[in-house]
């Protein structure tokens, strides 16, 4: 009994080293979208959100929280293609390049600050007075400003 007992608690001893390689590619989840706190790195550019990167097959999605949980919106990208998803409490109110605000800003649009920033993409968020927010998504390969900038219309 002692020796299946020593057998399992070695066993167990030796699962870290198992499974920690795999978490330690650096490659982001690729589950926990829409969570409040997903098991994820924080990698926002502000100290006003939280914002968690999610990968799959090829497609990275990065998702906005505010500093309590609260999941204010997503956004889904491949290369230079962005699409706002229909998460969080302000996925009405999200722009890319193909997708423009069709509501205007409530009144007292505060400036934007950027929230995060890659290769490929820059998202941005400005909170309304309202307590609502805009986000705002941009892909960062554009050669033509007119064509791929973003209007809250």
């Amino acid at each position: 009994m002692r020796s299946s007992i020593q057998l399992l608690l070695a066993g167990l001893l030796s699962l870290p080293i198992i499974v920690l390689p795999a978490m330690a590619d650096g490659a982001p989840p690729s589950t926990g979208l829409g969570q409040a706190w997903p098991n994820a790195a924080d990698v926002s550019a502000s100290p006003h959100y939280h914002v968690y990167v999610f990968e799959r097959l090829g497609v990275r999605y990065v998702q906005v929280n505010d500093l309590n949980g609260t999941v204010h919106g997503a956004f889904a990208y491949s290369g230079s293609d962005i699409m706002g998803l229909p998460i969080g409490v302000d996925a009405a109110r999200l722009a890319t390049p193909t997708e423009p605000l069709s509501a205007p800003p409530a009144t007292g649009t505060t400036a934007g600050e950027i929230v995060y920033r890659d290769a490929s993409v820059t998202i941005s968020v400005q909170p309304q007075a309202d307590g609502t927010a805009l986000m705002q998504a941009v892909s960062n390969d554009c050669k033509n400003p007119a064509e791929c900038s973003v209007h809250f219309q």
